[in-house]
């Protein structure tokens, strides 16, 4: 006899827990499935505990340079050791935190590897264990995994991929990062920062090609001044491991090849989702390169079917998926004649990115080359740290702010930032996209002084010829 629920969330990550969440707030008897452990790879091996090792390193830097703000330390040093437990423990914390929402929330936590086995059906493995449940909704929340190099796949020993790299028994000597993007140079970063010698190698002719060039620009100065090597315009062709490290045959962007040892390589080209062995050609649920597809309330082609997240495509972000959950959850609830819930279509271009390596990148919408490529008109600011006071108090003059107005109708179309705390400053932007701002409300704002939020302002003005401080 199955168990019986109004919805089942396949997979406990930002947007499987957060989904079942807000189905139980709506009235809904909820079971989740999780094969490994709550709150997914966000917070056991992504985003959260990351952070926690780059705040170590960022402490570790700013020990390092005492001498800057009037202080002394002397003989500065770090327990690698130590370091991975205080990350690790910070993960355990939030893992600790998300079973306690399960069961304050009343949602059946069921344990092993979740598959659908026809409408409305899904049947649980753990060992020699079977449960089989039932429901008329299954939200699908797999999330996705580390993308292997085609020819030398992750052995975490000398080959590491993210989830290697978090917990390394060793602290590299010499470190090879194949490409740039957040999670490639958020690791360059806490491990150039740690003292190893790192290289980064990208294919396409820039770091962190999804952000504007200006950014991208910025990035590869400041990061080849902190002592970082970097090659655009460059692949790996061959990785060849021994007893002592990894030997890597790279092709410059001269269309000649060289080869560089290392004692470790981090590959860091993207994720593939989790779409095999779930049951979704039992169903019938279409896929596209590699990613279930939905409608924009994560609706699938089979009806009580929905997928919210990594499975589901791009952006591959926690709080993108978690916003997609709660969307899917009321779009249900609507469909079970909820007359209180009005889920609302997610706007893509109103998702912030964030990079939280030294210095940190953030931003939401357009680039400047996008926007002109759309055909817009535009009005374009920038404001530089140097000018805030703020950022030199803080010792963190490096950076600017740029923001993106269409020219006629006075839109916000875009900002991108680089810099300290810029990835809690960018949501101020993501709230005035949404609430549809244009540069006349933002510039009659009041900003707190003094702040590095004043920058954001700057470069509103700036925009229309009317920064004050530069």
């Amino acid at each position: 006899m199955a168990d019986t629920y109004d919805l089942i969330v396949l997979g406990s990550g930002p947007g499987g827990y957060v989904a079942a969440i807000r189905g139980a707030q709506l009235g809904m008897k909820v079971a989740i499935v999780e094969r490994e452990r709550l709150g997914g790879i966000c917070l056991n091996w992504g985003c959260i505990p990351t952070k926690a090792l780059l705040r170590s390193s960022e402490i570790y830097h700013y020990m390092q340079n005492a001498e800057a703000y009037g202080l002394s330390a002397d003989n500065v040093s770090f327990d690698l050791a130590k370091v991975v437990e205080r990350s690790r423990k910070v993960s355990g914390q939030l893992n600790a935190g998300v079973k306690g929402l399960m069961k304050k929330n009343k949602i059946t936590v069921v344990e092993g590897f979740g598959a659908i086995t026809g409408k409305g059906k899904l049947s649980v493995k753990q060992g020699d264990k079977t449960t089989e449940l039932e429901a008329k909704n299954i939200i699908i929340a797999t999330g996705a995994r580390a993308r292997d190099l085609p020819f030398a796949k992750a052995d975490g020993e000398r080959i590491r991929t993210y989830r290697h790299a978090m917990v390394p028994p060793a602290m590299p000597t010499k470190l090879l990062v194949i490409g740039s993007g957040a999670i490639g140079v958020e690791f360059a970063s806490f491990y150039n920062d740690m003292g190893a010698e790192v290289t980064i190698v990208e294919m396409v002719d820039r770091i962190m090609p999804v952000e504007d060039a200006e950014v991208s620009d910025f990035m590869l100065k400041a990061l080849t001044k902190q002592g970082i090597t970097i090659q655009t315009g460059a692949g790996v062709e061959k990785l060849e491991t021994g007893a002592n490290g990894v030997t890597a045959t790279i092709k410059g962007k001269d269309g000649k090849s060289t080869t560089g040892e290392y004692s470790h390589v981090i590959v860091a080209i993207g994720i593939i989702s989790n779409i095999e062995n779930i049951g979704l050609e039992t169903v019938g649920v279409k896929s596209e390169r590699g990613a279930i597809l939905i409608d924009a309330y994560g609706r699938t082609n089979v009806p009580g079917i929905w997928a919210i997240g990594d499975v589901a495509g791009a952006p591959w972000l926690a709080h993108k998926a978690s916003h997609e959950g709660v969307t899917a959850v009321e779009a249900i609830a609507q469909e079970n004649g909820n007359k209180d819930v009005h889920p609302h279509p997610m706007d893509k271009g109103n998702i912030p990115g964030c990079t939280y390596a030294r210095p940190q990148v953030a931003s939401v919408g357009m680039t400047e080359a996008r926007a002109k490529e759309a055909g817009h008109a535009l009005k374009v600011g920038k404001f530089p740290f140097i000018g805030n006071g703020k950022a030199i108090a803080l010792g963190e003059a490096e950076g600017f702010i740029k923001t993106i107005f269409d020219a006629k109708t006075g839109e916000l179309l875009g900002a991108h930032m680089v810099g300290a705390e810029v990835t809690e400053l960018i949501q101020g932007y993501v709230v005035a996209r949404q609430l549809e701002t244009t540069e006349t409300e933002l510039m009659q704002t009041v900003f707190a002084h003094p702040t590095l939020s004043e920058m954001m302002h700057e470069s509103v003005l700036a925009a229309y010829g009317r920064a004050i401080h530069y």
